[in-house]
């Protein structure tokens, strides 16, 4: 695997620019480049080990849980509303980022991290005419048809739960958002208004903050986290 630079590592990473000339490359999988290899938060960001030889001895021990799977690859990139457990230690973490689009770790509960909050790509019907919900993960599971593309969906990560839907937050004016992305990054507030582009630019959304201040968007930085309240408070993060 191409190794990266520190130097030219993304801004979102976090890391000291001189202590070494290379750093931990992020792999393929659910994220793109610019997520945070799990190497690289282990070490820089939790202080978990001094350097990548320790990083995959507690890999390879099987010590860590991403979003329900143990992961042994030091490579693989973790983002927004990713939930990493350490069951041995019983530590559980529910990955997020700051106004600034810098990935922050928020500490919660075991009970907490037995649930995520997914974003719904598509869905596609297949044999059986039964409906595949196709997430922006990569991952897809059998579920209702009940949803749509841009939906948010809390789902089991765990043993028989694994999969099954808990919540459902509908792409929908009036329901609650959170930015993940530009200079509004980590605003909460109601979906106010879509407005579709007649081009191929993506179509903008309107965001009304509880002070009842206005802002837009683009549509790809909105992901759906409630009704009525955010579904957040539900990870003790105050949003």
């Amino acid at each position: 695997m191409t190794r990266t630079k520190r130097m030219t590592a993304p801004d979102a990473w976090q890391i000291a620019r001189k202590e070494s000339k290379y750093v931990v490359s992020t792999s393929s999988g659910p994220h793109d480049g610019s997520a945070l290899p799990i190497g690289v938060w282990l070490r820089d960001h939790m202080q978990f080990a001094l350097n990548t030889k320790e990083v995959r001895k507690i890999l390879h021990d099987r010590q860590v849980v991403l979003n329900g799977h143990i992961v042994t690859d030091e490579h693989i990139g973790i983002d927004v509303f990713d939930i990493i457990s350490f069951p041995k230690i019983d530590k559980h973490y529910m990955i997020l980022v700051d106004e600034k689009g810098r990935h922050n770790e928020y500490e919660i509960s075991a009970d907490a991290a037995k649930i995520q909050l997914v974003k719904v790509a598509s869905k596609t019907t297949i044999k059986g005419g039964k409906t595949q919900i196709n997430l922006t993960s990569g991952a897809n599971f059998i579920g209702e048809d009940t949803c749509k593309g841009k939906d948010s969906l809390v789902i089991g990560i765990t043993g028989d739960d694994r999969f099954a839907v808990q919540q459902h937050f509908p792409y929908a004016v009036g329901n609650m958002v959170v930015i993940i992305g530009g200079q509004h990054t980590m605003k909460t507030g109601k979906l106010a208004e879509i407005l579709t582009q007649d081009s191929s630019l993506p179509n903008r959304v309107v965001i009304e903050d509880a002070n009842g201040d206005k802002f837009e968007t683009i549509e790809d930085y909105v992901y759906m986290i409630g009704t009525t309240e955010s579904f957040l408070k539900t990870w003790g993060v105050d949003a």
